[in-house]
């Protein structure tokens, strides 16, 4: 019996008495709600642990109280996914509302569009109800009002209205989901129309070297030049990046803020080279800590900062800096990638795939710690070893060099470590950080009335995917189209 074939009979085994129109619906509710709910129930739990263990570490301490809230947050996380406006109702409005509105919209096809080819008719009739579905799901997650996209709206003094009642309501709540279904379409749009270049081009016996690297560094440049938008916001423009994502890019680079500040202020024009602008005391104190001249964080004296502040105590050796960067950020990595991959390793518990663990988890972590060392050292590079000599030493240049080339450098550089990874992790990858790149070139609040452009935007991208996904299923790459494929099929 094939893996395919096992799979297939186990899934009939619960949803055989679903009837087929309505088993996409199904899966769909209840994949949606276990990412909605899993992740929750697993925060819970550890911090249901570790406050029993501070309790049997504090005997004093009562843990009456969180033994009492546990029961109860438990049921109201369950209760939670059941919400008809939320993640778990929105997936099954979607993919049950495609497959739902399909029939219906075929036939009217048939009717109105008789000149058209079967295949032609069944296209459209598949993209016109996933655009219908998606547009009526987005809405309903969209009606959930959240108190960041909420705030009092200003009363006249002369209004009779009750101030209290009174609103203004932004959009950018589903932004992120719709910036994912965008790049998922444009990828899906895009590689189609290459892979039938391709295909032409080695027929004529055209194709050549220059568009194979390009097939082959697509994924790793997608990766470099969203990985450096991101690093780049994080540095001047954090309020753009979800909170989550600041607080663990923050605690993978493990920079002084101070330093982050310094080049804010660089950057802004607050903090000046040669000029007393009253900006010494911020790096200064940083020079207290770590034993350095306090000369060194005035910036009307030194010009431009030693690179040792920028090393945060490891010496004034830029190489010997990054060596020192990525001996710590993989083992930072290690602690998080090891745990994992041994956990998946437990499904088949042989030596074979305890090695093949260890040395995803090292490539995964080597990864991770060539992407922290390169941003430092393109830095490095900016600063010290080649943007003086190509920009001039100058105050006007290290006043520029320390404004935003230096840290253009490492955003420029840090996504490429991408490279370490297995080709078919890149494009994984590549495709998770692109949605999160292009949200930082767009306000995380808008105006209501343009709600509607967002709206289309994410049903036209999953009408488009949908759609693709029934026809061939290997077009929608990565994770994405598996899943797509096991929840559509009837």
């Amino acid at each position: 019996m094939t893996l395919t074939t096992a799979l297939g009979a186990r899934r009939r085994k619960w949803d055989g008495a679903v009837p087929p129109l309505l088993r996409p619906l199904v899966r769909a509710y209840l994949l949606g709600y276990a990412s909605a709910v899993a992740p929750r129930l697993l925060t819970l739990l550890l911090q249901h642990l570790t406050r029993r263990r501070t309790a049997a570490d504090s005997p004093k301490r009562n843990g009456h109280h969180n033994a009492q809230s546990f029961p109860d947050s438990l049921l109201a996380i369950l209760r939670g996914g059941l919400d008809p406006r939320r993640f778990p109702a929105f997936c099954a409005a979607v993919v049950g509302g495609s497959t739902l509105l399909e029939l219906p919209l075929r036939a009217a096809f048939n009717k109105l569009a008789g000149s058209l080819s079967n295949v032609a008719r069944i296209r459209l009739s598949r993209w016109f109800a996933s655009f219908i579905a998606a547009w009526l799901g987005l809405r309903l997650l969209q009606s959930k009002q959240s108190a960041g996209f909420t705030e009092p709206a200003p009363v006249r003094p002369d209004s009779h209205l009750d101030a209290g009642r009174q609103e203004s309501r932004y959009a950018g709540r589903t932004l992120d989901l719709t910036l994912f279904a965008f790049t998922r379409a444009l990828d899906v749009i895009v590689g189609e129309l290459w892979t039938r270049r391709k295909a032409h081009r080695l027929a004529s016996q055209r194709w050549t070297r220059l568009e194979d690297a390009i097939s082959r560094l697509v994924d790793p440049a997608v990766f470099a030049v969203s990985s450096g938008l991101i690093m780049w916001t994080w540095i001047y423009n954090p309020s753009r990046l979800p909170r989550a994502y600041n607080k663990w890019i923050g605690s993978a680079a493990a920079v002084d803020p101070r330093l982050i500040e310094a080049l804010q202020r660089c950057r802004s024009g607050e903090l000046q080279y040669a000029r007393d602008t009253g900006q010494g005391r911020l790096l200064g104190a940083m020079c207290d800590d770590y034993g350095w001249p306090r000369h060194w964080g005035d910036p009307a004296v030194s010009v431009p900062f030693p690179c040792e502040v920028v090393h945060m105590g490891c010496g004034p050796s830029c190489e010997v800096h990054a060596v020192s960067r990525f001996a710590r950020s993989f083992r930072w990595a290690m602690a998080t990638y090891l745990p994992l991959s041994l956990l998946l390793a437990v499904r088949s518990p042989n030596r074979r795939g305890l090695i093949k663990a260890l040395f995803s988890a090292a490539r995964s972590s080597a990864f991770l710690g060539a992407f922290i060392t390169l941003f430092y050292y393109g830095v490095c590079l900016a600063r010290t070893r080649v943007g003086p000599h190509i920009l001039g030493k100058h105050v006007e240049a290290r006043q520029r060099i320390d404004g935003g080339v230096c840290v253009g450098a490492g955003c420029f550089l840090c996504g490429w470590s991408i490279l370490l990874e297995k080709a078919g992790r890149r494009k994984d990858m590549a495709l998770f950080v692109a949605p999160r790149a292009l949200a930082t070139l767009l306000p995380r609040r808008y105006d209501l009335s343009r709600q509607w452009l967002e709206t289309a935007v994410f049903a036209a991208s999953t009408a488009v995917v949908f759609t693709c996904v029934l026809e061939n299923k290997a077009r929608v790459r990565g994770v994405l189209g598996s899943v797509l494929g096991s929840v559509l099929e009837p």
